[in-house]
């Protein structure tokens, strides 16, 4: 059976036989497209290329329609009539019916864009410039009125006030200079050192209208957009400047807070002192002698100046220790502090643990002849850079050379920890604590750690690239370069496990004091003692977890508060001490706890939380 159209457009219908048909017509069957199984009616399909007639697409249309088919349905009978040209004109026709869909809406977006441009040109041409409002016109967070905004409008209103006085300088328009200047100091006045609109004066918002007026003129009679942005860009070239002179200066007072004694610190040990002699504590002997050199106990090692300090890092440890009877303290510190140590430990002694205060100038055998900085010390170089007055000292040298002067870097109490072994001969481990530290948890499993034949236990500070070796060593000179990787991982002093045992055998302090002369001139490292740990303990420290030791206490405001909370060691290292007034305010309470503030000699001396 055929389907055709004839001349006038009529489907018509015919039999065919197959000797009939030509080599381009094919059988198949309509049930399952197979033209070798033929079963019930069949359908002849031309591959020859011709075009139905509109009137038989009209038929087809109208057949569809009467049937009710599915629109899939649908395109598939009507693509299936057409030809291979037609079907490539269809696509064709698609695709410019597409393009001319995506033009018109470009169009029409760009026909909105140009009317609301249209509207603002039309809406800033009538706008009342010479009336009293806001000159900020473009912050819209100065709509609010709930919003704290006041201030910083007004803090806007001063620096285009200051741009265009001088604009009015430069050109000779005195009467709208000073009006400027007016405006700018009374706003500077009415500001003062707030921070929110709440400590502004209650005339603010009128002189906030009153320099918008005026604001509003100098942009009538003075306004160019390339003179403003100049005069912009100089003024922001100035505040650099400032900015940064500001910046130094503030370095060079934090060191200066940071290195001076505040007057209730002070206090302390003289009281501590004059009671220590009137009291004739001088000739109490120290008990549990046996103790102090018991290997199977808790040993810390503690070398400090400050006895607030040093009192909170024996209290908090005492506070966490499973068995406080089992740990014993070395404390030692300078003849200055020795007797107000003393006699603090004298009279507010923790239950159960054992503690022993040491002068460092009773260890005979520390002297120059041994100890590379002592002998150093003695040298005109290093009493040159320090002592003379000629050196300079001043602003314009930066915060470096101020930091690097600190009386602490000389203080052989800091260098103290590169002599544990000659200190505690017959001990095998100590654990080596800041008196900057606060103790959290119980330190005793630090003695179970097996340290895998290395000297030092510590906690790594290197993230990604900071704290490496390179921010420390000076990888410039071969001596350094040769010997050290730069991005080997840096680690903190505060909190270390020491093998006392494994030092001895490895002669640490030899290779510190090699080292030490080496860096006489100060060219392999700055001053402290942490650079010449790292070299001292290169390939001999083992890594123990962040949670042992969190650092950063004193310097960064950032710290997650959880770490904080579930580490075993706080570490306040840097500037911002917890017992200064510059320590950061948050930080404070996890030191400030463990002072007894209703301590007799707190008291008097007036120290407070």
């Amino acid at each position: 059976m055929t389907v055709r159209s004839d001349a006038s457009g009529t489907v018509r219908t015919s039999r065919v036989k197959m000797k009939d048909l030509s080599a381009s017509w094919v059988l198949e069957n309509p049930s399952n497209g197979d033209p070798d199984n033929l079963k019930g009616p069949q359908v002849l399909k031309l591959k020859d290329s011709y075009q139905p007639s509109k009137t038989f697409e009209g038929n087809v249309e109208h057949f569809i329609d009467d049937h009710q088919l599915e629109e899939g349905e649908i395109q598939n009978l009507q693509r299936a009539s057409w030809s291979p040209v037609k079907y490539k004109r269809q696509i064709l026709r698609q695709k410019r019916r597409d393009f001319r869909t995506a033009e018109l809406i470009r169009q029409v977006k760009e026909s909105d864009k140009q009317m609301q441009a249209t509207a603002a040109i039309e809406s800033l041409t009538n706008m009342d410039t010479v009336g009293k409002g806001k000159y900020s016109l473009w912050r819209k967070d100065f709509e609010n009125p709930n919003s704290d905004s006041t201030l910083k409008l007004m803090r806007d209103q001063i620096i285009m006030a200051k741009a265009y006085a001088n604009i009015a300088k430069s050109k000779n328009q005195n009467a709208l200079y000073n009006s400027l200047l007016k405006h700018v100091r009374e706003s500077l006045l009415v500001i003062e050192e707030a921070n929110s609109d709440a400590e502004l004066h209650s005339s603010a918002l009128d002189h906030a209208k009153a320099m918008g007026h005026a604001l509003s003129i100098a942009k009538d009679q003075l306004y160019d957009c390339h003179t403003v942005a100049r005069k912009l860009r100089a003024m922001l070239q100035s505040t650099e400047d400032n900015v940064g002179s500001l910046k130094k200066r503030s370095a060079f007072l934090i060191q200066l807070a940071a290195k001076t004694v505040p007057k209730p610190l002070h206090c302390l040990p003289l009281q501590l002192a004059a009671d220590y002699f009137i009291n004739g504590y001088q000739n109490k002997k120290d008990l549990n002698k046996e103790k102090l050199e018991d290997p199977s106990l808790y040993h810390y090692a503690i070398f400090s100046d400050n006895v607030l300090a040093t009192s909170v890092v024996v209290n908090s440890t005492v506070l966490h220790a499973n068995e406080p009877e089992k740990h014993v303290f070395h404390i030692v510190t300078d003849k200055l502090n020795f007797a107000a140590m003393k006699m603090w430990f004298i009279l507010n002694a923790p239950e159960k643990a054992i503690i022993q205060v040491e002068n460092i100038d009773d260890f005979k055998w520390l002297n120059s002849s041994y100890c590379s900085v002592l002998r150093q010390l003695e040298s005109s170089r290093v009493k040159e850079y320090y002592f003379k007055a000629n050196h300079p000292s001043s602003l314009s040298v930066g915060s470096d050379h101020l930091k690097y002067r600190n009386p602490k870097y000389l203080s052989m109490l800091n260098h103290l920890r590169f002599y544990l072994p000659e200190v505690y001969p017959k001990l095998h481990k100590i654990l080596f604590l800041d008196d900057d530290i606060v103790v959290q948890k119980d330190l005793t499993p630090l003695w179970d750690v097996d340290l895998q034949g290395m000297v030092n236990g510590a906690v790594e500070t290197c993230k990604e690239s900071f704290h490496r070796f390179d921010k420390y060593l000076n990888f410039s000179n071969p001596k350094i370069s040769e010997n050290f990787d730069s991005n080997a991982c840096g680690w903190a002093f505060g909190m270390n496990i020491f093998d006392l045992k494994e030092w001895r055998k490895q002669n640490i302090t030899g290779i510190y004091h090699r080292w030490q002369d080496m860096n006489e001139d100060r060219t392999l490292w700055k001053l402290g003692t942490l650079p010449p740990g790292l070299i001292t303990f290169y390939n001999l420290t083992y890594p123990l977890d962040r949670k042992w030791h969190v650092l950063g206490l004193g310097y960064d405001p950032a710290l997650n508060q959880t770490e904080i909370e579930n580490a075993a060691v706080i570490h306040y290292n840097g500037n911002y001490k917890p017992w200064l007034d510059l320590a950061i305010a948050k930080y404070k309470s996890y030191w400030s706890k463990y002072v007894k503030v209703d301590n007799y000699y707190f008291r008097l001396c007036h120290i407070s939380e």
